[in-house]
């Protein structure tokens, strides 16, 4: 698979996970939901990886978006790499024991609908991004 057909790959994935998101919080399965969202996010990060490295295409096996998009020398703000830091956490919260419970817990449906919030900011910010050359 070259560069193009990757990232294509990877955007049209997000976008299905993106409604999957929408669609369990609706449900008020609010720990999938934000889980969903990580995946949306670091997805959008392994389209562009794909899209600048079009020898090596294949982003690096890892959830942590702050490493993803260091990887691929996104300039960040602080805000950015705040909210990159927190979805990355929603990835291990949700699907370890050890974490689950008490993540659990947290994702009211005020929290969760703030979160959704900023997984729509940084989905605009990397969609837009893609769009770039």
């Amino acid at each position: 698979m070259n560069n193009i057909d990757l990232m294509n790959y990877w955007v049209k994935s997000s976008d299905e996970d993106f409604v999957t998101m929408e669609i369990l919080y609706k449900n008020n399965q609010n720990t999938w939901c934000l889980y969903i969202g990580q995946l949306v996010i670091e997805k959008l990060l392994k389209a562009l990886y794909a899209k600048k490295n079009k020898n090596a295409p294949y982003a690096p096996k890892s959830h942590d978006l702050l490493y993803l998009a260091e990887k691929i020398e996104i300039e960040l703000n602080d805000r950015q790499k705040t909210l990159l830091d927190i979805i990355t956490r929603f990835n291990i919260e949700a699907r370890y024991d050890d974490y689950k419970e008490s993540f659990r817990r947290n994702c009211t449906q005020e929290y969760t609908k703030e979160q959704i919030k900023n997984i729509k900011e940084v989905r605009e910010w990397l969609k837009n991004l893609l769009m770039v050359e």
